[in-house]
This record gives C-alpha cells, structure tokens and sequence, in this order.
C-alpha cells in the first residue's frame, strides 16, 4: 500500500491564463476573479491563503470543473475546461479529480465502504472501497455508519471517496475547518500522505496559515488575484506544524 516518497514533477497538469469570474446578484455585479495566472505541476502540494471572499473557492471550483471562467483561458493537461460544456466538465470531474469540502456530504443510511463504493461504481479504475479506507485508517471501521464515527472519522471517509477513484488531483475546501485540533492534524496526515506516496497533485484551502508549512508551494489570494506566492525553505510534516 506504501509507496516510495514522491517529489513534484515538471509535467504542468493546470494552466491559467487571464482568468476571471463575475457573478451577477440583482444590479451587482461581484468580481471573484480578476485575471488571475496560474501553472500547477503534477505532484505538488499548494496551499492557498486569503480572508473570505478573496477568491480562493471560486479559483478551486473552476479547477474542479465545479464552474467555469467569464473570460481567461484554463487548461487540465489535454482538457480545455474554459470551453468544455457540461458533459465534457462531468467527465473531466469523474475521471480525474477528487474534491474534499468543510462538511462530509456522507450518506446516513450508507455504511463508511457504501459510501465509498458509490464512486467506485462509476469510475473506470477504481481503488476497491476497503483498500480506499485502509489508505485513511479505517479498515477497522468499514461497516460502521456515519452517526457512529467522529467527525474526523467522517472526513477521512470522504477523502477515502475522493481518492477511491485514482484521481490526478485532489482539491481540498476547509477540509479541516470543522475539526479540532488534534483531529484536523489527522486529516492533513492523511492528505499529505496520498500526496507523497502516490503522487496526487493537491490543492487545499484554509484560513490556517500554519498549514501553509506543509506546502511545496503557497498562493495568497485577495480581492479575486494572487496577490502573493512563497515556498517554505523546508516542507513540514503535519506533525511539526501547530496552531
């Protein structure tokens, strides 16, 4: 189940130019992007930083395929999400990305491997559903139901349903935001370790900027553009970063 440690390639997996996004809401219209530029290579760990409203979910739903640009162009590899319809972006999503929200989104009357095994179904090379569970240890917890684990326990769930499906990229919204201290740290071992030994490129989002140590690199979003990049001198385990 190991694998050796994974260091980022130099394969470019995204690619954005120009990007924009502007919603309208009545009268108003909200810019949650502003030209934004960006290149993601296969492997790497990014955090992104910035107070809400800053952009970073909007940026990350675009990513995913969850939403697309008003102007700009974004590439996945050979995909062109800036001008895929909905099917081509349903597709994209099935098949090559892995989201992990704030809140679980498990289905109560599902068992943990239930809820895992509802994304094997439809992916094309599926890790099986205990193998998806054991790679966030819970092996042990496989018949259990949502009401019966913690809720570090739950997230882990749906990052084993993330990763069931062998994705390129996992893209990760608050995945702490609702766990404790000790719990949190947990689910951001288990999210480094998909990284490094199997190599998924990962993006997570926070408010936590000590979480920001664990990155290869870091983006700082205000005001809908990438107002900062830096690169920590030394990459963090989980277990050496504290807030």
């Amino acid at each position: 189940m190991s694998a050796a440690p994974h260091s980022p390639g130099t394969q470019t997996v995204f690619e954005a130019h120009g990007l924009t996004k502007t919603y309208r809401m009545g009268a108003t219209e909200v810019h949650a992007l502003r030209g934004v530029d960006l290149t993601v290579v296969r492997g790497e760990f990014i955090v992104l930083l910035g107070p809400s409203g800053s952009g970073k979910s909007t940026l990350l739903n675009i990513l995913g395929g969850l939403d697309t640009p008003t102007s700009g162009e974004v590439r996945f590899l050979e995909h062109d999400l800036a001008r895929a319809d909905e099917a081509a972006l349903t597709r994209y999503r099935r098949t090559h990305v892995g989201f992990v929200f704030q809140f679980y989104n498990l289905i109560p009357a599902l068992t943990a491997r239930e809820n895992v095994a509802l994304v094997t179904d439809i992916a094309s090379d599926p890790m099986p559903a205990r193998e998806a569970l054991e790679w966030v240890g819970l092996g042990e917890r496989l018949d259990h139901f949502p009401s019966q684990l913690s809720g570090g326990e739950q997230q882990r769930v749906a990052i084993a349903r993330a990763i069931a499906k062998r994705p390129q990229v996992l893209l990760c919204d608050e995945p702490t935001g609702a766990l404790d201290y000790e719990t949190g740290k947990l689910v951001l071992e288990v999210i480094a370790r998909i990284n490094a030994e199997l190599g998924t490129t990962a993006m997570v989002i926070t408010h936590n900027a000590a979480i920001a140590g664990m990155a290869d690199r870091v983006l700082r979003l205000g005001a809908g553009r990438i107002a900062g990049e830096s690169r920590p001198e030394r990459k963090l385990s989980p277990a050496e970063i504290a807030w």
